[in-house]
């Protein structure tokens, strides 16, 4: 279930949201991705912060 957050929005799904609700497609591809990429960043945050920058 897509509301507990056991399943990801597929492309599938995300056609059909769009349709519903009358928005695009990649806005429901965009949350999926600033999702994960916030939850990784979580998960990954200690070793990130040990990467250096280069200046």
């Amino acid at each position: 279930m897509i509301i507990k957050g056991n399943r990801k929005i597929t492309a599938d799904t995300a056609l059909r949201l769009s349709k519903y609700f009358g928005t695009s497609a990649k806005f429901w591809m965009g949350l999926q991705n600033d999702f994960d990429l916030e939850e990784e960043q979580i998960k990954l945050s200690k070793e990130l912060s040990e990467i250096p920058t280069v200046n």
